[in-house]
């Protein structure tokens, strides 16, 4: 099984109308979905290996599983900022949008310029995209200095004003994720979680109080200080 026509027809051959149910459910955009899950999806990258021009072609397909297992067997070494750009402004869900970010995106020598660049845009997929991709290197960069997410902080605060769902759970998430990197992160997260606290906006209380409960929390707290 190497070729596209081969592969979405093995996955047309596993779609799961339950799982459709289920998805709808959880606000992800099911238009042109199967309903398979990402650990399926994860067991065929496994199998078919890395190959981008195969990652491509299952990208221009336009299924929501295709572009999530596109970014699995993608070569990250071989992406460019073009690719980044086309795929960014083709994500439609926000399942699609996170999976990217965190199997392939942050792997780029681009993230964390596209991970700021993106954040200032306003497209809501986009946006998110940016802050996902801040969520995805704060956990899986473990070797970028700490000065390295300064701007990410920067950044959550900037759009800590944007009321819209999907983009106000992703600056959330990237918050938190810096936060819990180390003692010192999570002392400058809880800084400037105080300070989006103070914005005039229910989109920013929502986001501080949230970050603000889990990174005091003795659960993190005792995993922090066991490092």
């Amino acid at each position: 099984m190497n070729g596209v026509r081969e592969i979405v027809r093995k996955m047309r051959s596993m779609k799961n109308a339950e799982n459709l149910e289920g998805m709808a459910r959880y606000g992800i955009n099911t238009d042109n979905a199967m309903g398979i899950s990402v650990t399926k999806l994860r067991k065929i990258g496994r199998d078919l290996g890395r190959n981008q021009e195969l990652s491509l072609s299952l990208w221009d397909t336009g299924i929501h599983e295709a572009r999530i297992l596109a970014s699995i067997v993608a070569e990250p070494e071989r992406v460019t900022k073009g690719q980044m750009e086309k795929w960014v402004k083709d994500f439609d869900s926000w399942d699609v949008c996170d999976q990217v970010c965190m199997n392939l995106f942050d792997k780029t020598p681009f993230a964390y310029e596209k991970a700021v660049g993106w954040s200032r845009r306003r497209a809501e997929f986009v946006k998110r995209a940016g802050f996902a991709l801040m969520a995805a290197l704060a956990v899986h960069d473990k070797k970028a200095p700490d000065k390295a997410l300064d701007p990410f902080l920067q950044a959550i605060v900037r759009e800590s004003t944007d009321e819209r769902n999907f983009v106000k759970k992703a600056v959330n998430w990237a918050l938190r994720s810096i936060g819990k990197r180390n003692p010192r992160l999570n002392e400058k997260a809880l800084s400037s979680a105080e300070k989006i606290l103070k914005i005039d906006s229910r989109s920013a209380r929502w986001i501080a109080k949230d970050a603000i409960r889990e990174l005091t929390s003795e659960k993190v707290k005792t995993k922090l200080t066991s490092r």
